[in-house]
């Protein structure tokens, strides 16, 4: 008889620059204050890359070498590295690249991916199904970005700067035959429909010279309302997918770890879901909304905290640019 191979989750890490800043710091480069930013999105502060010191793989390096060190692997143990980032340090080639470089895993597969606030799902979906299917054993997981460059601070760009920070976290993910404690099942969607309603245009491969370079492309674009509709939507219907897939209820879930994007968003899934406060993990009140990597610094840190203990069922969710959302249900 075969014995299934799962996935499991055996150490996680997280690094976010040195240079803080509040709210108030904001106000010397656009209107705005502390309480008008904290009553939209809960966010109190959030740390911005150093130049010349940060880059995202650097990000991504620091945060994955706590994983390993939690996790009691060397680098050298890692077969697979998937990273999610919307702000690699490259147009291409993508920041994988030089997080192998600089773990000194050549030859190691890496596999680059765009899918903004559910990438950390997503990757974490796809080192699942390698270790399920024996093409690896042990994977590492991260979502790193540098987004404080991207954004037009001026009081034009307001609604979308105070919102994005930069951070980068990691999950070394390790073959098990143990039933009882693994990853349960993950859960991806897209609607490329609305891609126009959270983006930035600007490069893109269809810019052939540049007279043909649109000023105003290089802006991050989000129509707010329509992106928060479509969240609570499906923020509920993906963790829910998961929980039925799996043969749970909102009860029994032990703490829900949702992507950091608005901390109305959070607020809204959890009176929907009847959980308790404590029973959801919230930090983007000091790293405001990091994408790809707020999962894993929030799950980071709720490990440090002991919120997440053997045993518990874990409940990660996510929705971004793209649209896409996700999920995943973890037996910890």
């Amino acid at each position: 008889m075969t014995i299934p191979t799962y996935s499991k989750i055996t150490g996680l890490g997280f690094y976010v620059p040195e240079n803080v800043v509040t709210n108030n710091d904001l106000t010397q480069y656009m209107e705005t204050s502390d309480a008008w930013i904290q009553e939209r999105t809960g966010i109190k502060q959030r740390r911005y890359f150093t130049h010349g010191k940060d880059t995202n793989a650097s990000l991504a390096t620091a945060a994955s070498r706590m994983a390993l060190d939690r996790a009691g692997v060397t680098a050298s143990s890692v077969d697979l590295i998937v990273y999610a980032t919307l702000s690699p340090d490259y147009y291409f080639p993508g920041s994988a690249f030089l997080l192998q470089r600089e773990l000194g895993l050549e030859g190691v597969p890496v596999i680059d991916i765009r899918e903004q606030c559910s990438g950390f799902v997503y990757a974490l979906s796809i080192a699942d199904q390698f270790i399920k299917t024996g093409m690896a054993k042990t994977a590492l997981v991260v979502g790193s970005e540098i987004q404080s460059g991207l954004m037009d601070k001026s009081t034009r760009g307001r609604n979308v700067a105070v919102i994005f920070g930069d951070g980068a976290g990691a999950a070394v993910v390790q073959a098990t035959t143990d039933p009882e404690h693994r990853i349960l099942s993950t859960h991806l969607h897209a609607d490329g429909r609305f891609a126009e309603e959270l983006y930035l245009k600007e490069p893109t491969s269809i810019r052939t010279h540049k007279d043909n370079f649109d000023p105003e492309g290089s802006n991050v674009v989000m129509n707010g309302n329509t992106v928060f509709k479509h969240a609570v939507v499906r923020f509920m219907e993906v963790i829910n997918e998961s929980l039925t897939a799996n043969g749970y209820t909102a009860d029994d879930i032990s703490l829900l770890v949702p992507h950091q994007a608005n901390v109305r968003i959070s607020d809204y899934v959890r009176q929907q879901l009847k959980l308790p406060e404590d029973r959801v993990y919230n930090n983007i009140q000091r790293y405001g909304n990091t994408t790809a990597a707020s999962i894993p610094i929030a799950l980071s840190e709720a490990f440090e905290e002991g919120r997440v203990k053997s045993g518990d069922l874990i409940c990660l969710a996510a929705f971004g640019s793209g649209f896409t959302w996700a999920s995943a249900l973890i037996k910890w």
